[in-house]
């Protein structure tokens, strides 16, 4: 049976609330993946994942990147929401490396087999929490941001690097992604990258319906990836 729990963790003057989900009838510790939120917050979408992850054995554990129940509703409001953090990618890593703390202080979790997966601005989280050469098995960018930080130390890559890309994605150019395959290639990180063809941004969110903005939804183009994320965790915990 899937238990749900919230937990309150803190990063500095913030007080954030994550989402774990955990198949308790599965004696032991088990591996862990974070799950980063899309623009709008830790909102159903991601503590659906986090269930999902709870279902193939793991423990899944949808981080708070904002603040307890924060969440954007407009774009207008998911653009400030995201705006410290694009700006200052230092408090960007910090925050992301409080959720890691809080995942490795469960007593469920072997925190030898712990990876992270993010949407959107959550693929940047999950990718920069790799750029952070956290000890971490994997890393998982579903339709994320790709330009790598600036101004921070830039550390050893440890965590294996998986990246679901929509080819038709206005919001991560082909410069950047050249630009982040060759990040990956000079580190020397054990890298994939899956391009999904007619896909826009947003391809695994259902309610994603914006091609103006340049948000669509593709079942086809979710199902694939998700195959493919699956894969890749079993591969990397495997190891």
């Amino acid at each position: 049976m899937i238990q749900i729990a919230k937990i309150e963790y803190i990063d500095g003057d913030t007080v954030l609330e994550g989402y774990c989900a955990l198949d308790d009838t599965k004696p032991g510790k088990k591996p862990a993946v974070i799950v980063a939120h899309d623009w709008s917050g830790r909102n159903d979408f991601a503590c659906q994942k986090a269930e999902k992850l709870a279902e193939l054995g793991y423990v899944g554990f949808a981080l708070d990147m904002y603040g307890r129940r924060i969440i954007g509703k407009t774009n207008e409001e998911k653009s400030a929401l995201i705006k410290p953090f694009m700006e200052d990618r230092a408090l960007l890593r910090r925050r992301i490396l409080a959720a890691l703390a809080t995942v490795q202080e469960l007593e469920v979790v072997n925190t030898a087999s712990i990876a992270v997966m993010g949407f959107c601005f959550g693929g940047l989280c999950a990718l920069d929490l790799a750029r952070s050469g956290a000890d971490i098995r994997g890393a998982v960018s579903f339709h994320g941001l790709l330009n790598a930080p600036t101004g921070i130390p830039q550390e050893k890559i440890v965590a294996k690097v998986l990246a679901l890309h929509g080819h038709d994605d206005p919001m991560v150019p082909p410069a950047q992604v050249a630009d982040f395959q060759k990040e990956m290639t000079d580190a020397k990180v054990d890298w994939q990258f899956h391009t999904f063809g007619n896909v826009m941004h947003g391809f695994t969110n259902p309610v994603a319906h914006d091609p103006k903005f340049g948000t669509v939804y593709d079942g086809l183009a979710d199902k694939r990836s998700w195959v493919i994320a699956r894969e890749f965790f079993a591969e990397i915990f495997a190891s």
